[in-house]
């Protein structure tokens, strides 16, 4: 048998050892097989095979990886593949010992949060046709989430008791039963009031509503995966990602803020985070967009 057909039977026996002892699924199986492959294939010009390296073999062929690019988690995936087959064959006795052992993975960030342009809101606020009820309900729960940094589930149970449209403030009761106190900016008290005013009464003709600023169709109070769809809608209308969600107009809310010279504290509590950590991920989102900006229009960026 030649060496490829070699590389073959090891790497589909490994394979088959995923599928049997781990369940993983077809697509993960697929691309730990793609990576064993590509790993083969940058063996066999060197003289190499997957059974005979060493730990120096793996640390050149990540080395090569990240020269050419390959993203920390694409090689972190890759480390891991290369973990499991080396563990395995040590099992098997097919290799005496593990190439892989005390190889540190690549740091992974942490993962920013989706956000939009500030022209990105603007075109998605734009999005409703503000002449039907449904669609103005929408426009005034987005102007209010894009204004307020609400979370999806304060936003659809927000009731008029906690909403002040004269002081342009809304008191929201959060995670852990904590109560704050938002201002919500003119722009949005208008779209509400004008919602309230001319659009909430056709709604509420389909059931009889309690007391929620924003019911359904239905006369009801929204469910998130209404208000994610609804979102998700008028996404596609400007032009969007379908991937927006309204956690994503929350970030834009808290990295617009901070983009603007807003304290990271006063952000910290507009979203209602008990840990000063959690909010500071947005100023990472802010530090990105400025460094995109230097390098797109700087002379020397």
């Amino acid at each position: 048998m030649d060496l490829a057909a070699q590389e073959t039977d090891v790497i589909e026996a490994y394979a088959d050892s995923l599928w049997l002892e781990k369940g993983l699924s077809p697509n993960t199986i697929s691309a730990y097989r793609l990576d064993l492959q590509a790993f083969s294939d940058w063996l066999a010009p060197r003289g190499q095979s997957l059974l005979t390296i060493s730990k120096v073999d793996v640390l050149d062929y990540l080395g090569a990886q990240q020269r050419s690019k390959l993203s920390a988690r694409s090689a972190a995936r890759m480390l891991s593949c290369l973990r499991g087959f080396y563990r395995l064959q040590c099992r098997e006795k097919r290799i005496a010992e593990d190439p892989t052992l005390d190889i540190d993975s690549p740091k992974l960030g942490r993962p920013l949060p989706k956000s939009l342009s500030e022209q990105d809101v603007d075109a998605l606020l734009a999005a409703p046709n503000i002449d039907d009820p449904l669609e103005l309900r929408d426009k005034a729960m987005l102007e209010l989430l894009y204004a307020s940094g609400l979370r999806i589930s304060e936003l659809v149970g927000l009731k008029f008791t906690q909403l002040s449209l004269s002081q342009g403030l809304v008191r929201v009761v959060g995670k852990g039963d904590k109560e704050r106190l938002v201002p919500i900016g003119e722009e949005a008290s208008l779209w509400v009031q004008r919602f309230v005013s001319a659009g909430r009464s056709s709604l509420l003709a389909a059931g009889n509503a309690p007391d929620v600023v924003f019911p359904s169709r239905r006369g009801q109070m929204m469910t998130r995966q209404t208000f994610w769809h609804r979102v998700k809608f008028h996404a596609l209308q400007a032009g969007l990602s379908s991937e927006i969600s309204p956690h994503t107009l929350r970030h834009a809310f808290a990295t617009h803020l901070i983009n603007h010279g807003a304290d990271l504290r006063v952000v910290q509590l507009l979203l209602g985070h008990s840990d000063l950590s959690t909010t500071q991920i947005y100023t990472h989102v802010a530090r990105e967009r400025m460094k995109t900006l230097h390098s797109a229009h700087h002379p020397r960026g």
